[in-house]
């Protein structure tokens, strides 16, 4: 009997690449923790990790990732239904929240909705972070729905 012919994969989806900045925030999502880089000296929290602090206005931030509620404020959404990554074929479409976190104004991130596309969704939606895993030891923030 003849071999079969080897079924393709599917393209991996790019993985983060984490930097002496972002490590952290890396190792305590894997580990489905979601941290925020914040100043010590005036406590603002700041993603992705600044230069500058923007509350404090200082240029060498003494940073340190506290970990945070991840519940949170839709502001904004969009559905992608193309993939610009081999990687992402197989989820469009799928939706990209804007969440504000509740820990402080203005303090905001992008992640998937699990929901799907089809989810009733609403500007002021509440949402909980919930992680992707990727492969091993490798996770990024994700939401839903906040359950009522």
């Amino acid at each position: 009997m003849a071999n079969p012919l080897p079924v393709p994969s599917a393209p991996a989806k790019p993985v983060p690449v984490p930097d002496d900045r972002s490590a952290a925030y890396w190792a305590a999502a894997a580990q489905h923790t979601l941290v925020i880089a914040r100043c010590t000296r005036c406590g603002r929290y700041a993603l992705p990790p600044p230069l500058v602090c923007t509350g404090c206005l200082t240029y060498e931030p003494e940073l340190e990732y506290a970990p945070v509620s991840g519940q949170g404020t839709v502001r904004s959404w969009t559905v992608m239904r193309d993939a610009f990554l081999p990687g992402f074929q197989a989820d469009v479409p799928f939706v990209l929240v804007d969440v504000e976190l509740d820990e402080e104004p203005e303090l905001r991130i992008i992640g998937r909705l699990v929901d799907g596309p089809d989810a009733a969704l609403h500007l002021g939606d509440r949402v909980s972070v919930v992680f992707d895993d990727l492969g091993p030891g490798v996770a990024v923030p994700a939401f839903e729905l906040a359950r009522a």
